[in-house]
């Protein structure tokens, strides 16, 4: 993993420390099957293929015994490094990952955090997400654009109000920041309930980070519902970015 002094390298750091309470699953949701692997893997293939990505880093918790049954043979020998110090949040397990990994990456190098319930990430969105933030100083996310009419819920779910979509986005993952200004933001969140993505942390230091069009296929396994429709995404052959 060596550099040049002023080259950008890029990483990737998957959070995959949570339990995944919504799925009513056995085992935390980031381990299900989906498409004959657990989902998580899917995730990791996509960064593994990727030629952009230095080195991926996935942080679980240090109690997690599924990991090693996941990750390729020989781990960093092929590109991944497992970081057993997970936290009881996802903020505090991304900033528990980024403070194991002070002084092996530098300040200006690119982290690319992606939820590990993503897993129809792909090497194009991966590329499309760098080549186009580019060297944007409040980095950037892949997300997409709203397109359905936005109704708000009042008592009872009766719909109150239609909210303008214009300018509102669904934001997707990775989210890619400078490896100093994705630990500032995170240190210094004022309410890390507030912090509902890496992006959110980095708008409360009063920075814009870049939207970048995602794709539909990199949608987050939330519900047992979402497992089908993740299925029948992955069951075309990536990469895909047509809409």
């Amino acid at each position: 993993m060596t550099a040049a002094p002023n080259s950008v390298r890029y990483f990737a750091l998957i959070p995959a420390a949570g339990v995944g309470a919504r799925m009513e699953a056995g085992s935390p949701k980031q381990y299900l099957p989906i498409a004959g692997k657990p989902m998580l893997r899917h995730a990791l293939d996509a960064f593994l293929a990727s030629p952009l990505i230095a080195h991926t880093y996935v942080v679980v918790s240090a109690e997690d015994g599924m990991i090693d049954t996941v990750v390729p043979e020989h781990g960093a020998g092929v590109g991944v490094s497992v970081l057993r110090c997970g936290g009881a949040t996802r903020m505090e397990t991304i900033l528990n990952g980024l403070q194991a990994l002070h002084g092996s990456i530098a300040a200006h190098d690119q982290v690319l955090v992606h939820d590990a319930a993503r897993p129809g990430l792909t090497p194009a969105l991966i590329a499309k997400l760098i080549a186009e933030v580019g060297a944007h100083p409040a980095g950037g996310l892949l997300a997409l654009p709203v397109v359905d009419t936005v109704k708000r819920a009042g008592p009872g779910g009766l719909s109150t109000q239609t909210v303008p979509r214009d300018g509102l986005w669904l934001a997707q993952t990775p989210q890619m920041f400078s490896y100093a200004l994705l630990h500032q933001a995170l240190s210094e969140a004022p309410d890390p309930q507030a912090i509902t993505d890496d992006a959110s942390a980095v708008e409360a230091l009063g920075l814009a980070p870049k939207l970048i069009e995602g794709h539909p296929r990199n949608l987050k396994v939330t519900l047992p519902r979402d497992i089908h429709t993740a299925e029948l995404y992955l069951a075309h052959s990536w990469p895909i970015l047509e809409s």
